[in-house]
């Protein structure tokens, strides 16, 4: 994992403040692989909160940029659509939360 210990917690403390505490958060895409470099950083998060979640998403990708210094992909399922990078994102990610 290319992601320090804290940036991981400090990640689900940003995502949960914005998501709701029960929000479970992965990482996953190339930070999740140590032989390789650079890339952004790619998180993805389930809620159990519903409806459009544009601010409280946007809200917590600022910060997670702020957090890494560099761009942060943020996927949000609040189990309104289903989408495949859900299961990619479960099933070949670490579970930070």
């Amino acid at each position: 994992m290319r992601i320090t210990n804290a940036q991981a917690e400090q990640a689900v403390t940003i995502i949960r403040d914005s998501l709701g505490a029960e929000a479970a958060v992965w990482l996953f895409g190339s930070r999740t692989d140590d032989t390789k470099r650079g890339g952004d950083v790619d998180l993805y998060a389930e809620t159990p909160l519903r409806g459009i979640l544009l601010n409280e998403t946007m809200r917590a990708k600022i910060a997670l940029n702020d957090l890494f210094g560099r761009s942060v992909d943020l996927v949000v399922n609040n189990h309104r659509k289903s989408r495949p990078i859900y299961q990619i994102a479960r099933e070949e990610g670490i579970r930070l939360a």
